[in-house]
């Protein structure tokens, strides 16, 4: 897992540089700036949105009794998504916006999902509770 992370600790920099560079080239240095600022203003805008929302259902389904499991997930997408957005680069730009629409949301809590499970099944992933 670690030489994973550290290769797209190195990968996705180097990606984005070159895309930024082609981008500066192609339709001019202010427009991709331009671009960049809009989709973090853009990002921001959407991630309070979206993380309000799920805050909301977080309470309405802790006032019922019930434990809100699938928003957690959510947040964790918002919180993902909306740093990556803050972030330069078309790459984590696409990225943090795929995590904050709730339709492809939806798709990658699945494979959330279905990793976690699997990671308790097989005993790498512990829960421990405290009172």
């Amino acid at each position: 897992m670690f030489r994973i992370l550290l290769l797209i600790l190195i990968i996705v920099p180097a990606l984005e540089i070159g895309i930024l560079i082609w981008s500066g080239k192609t339709f001019g240095i202010p427009f991709t700036i331009l671009v960049i600022i809009a989709t973090g203003v853009t990002g921001a805008w959407l991630a309070k949105r979206e993380g309000m929302e799920a805050l909301r259902l977080a309470q309405v389904q802790l006032q019922n009794g019930d434990v809100p499991s699938d928003v957690l997930l959510d947040g964790i997408c918002i919180l993902i998504g909306g740093s990556l957005l803050l972030t330069p680069g078309f790459i984590t730009d696409a990225t943090g916006f795929l995590l904050l629409f709730p339709f492809t949301r939806s798709v990658i809590k699945m494979w959330m999902r279905r990793f976690i499970q699997k990671k308790i099944e097989s005993g790498q992933f512990t829960f421990t509770f405290r009172s």
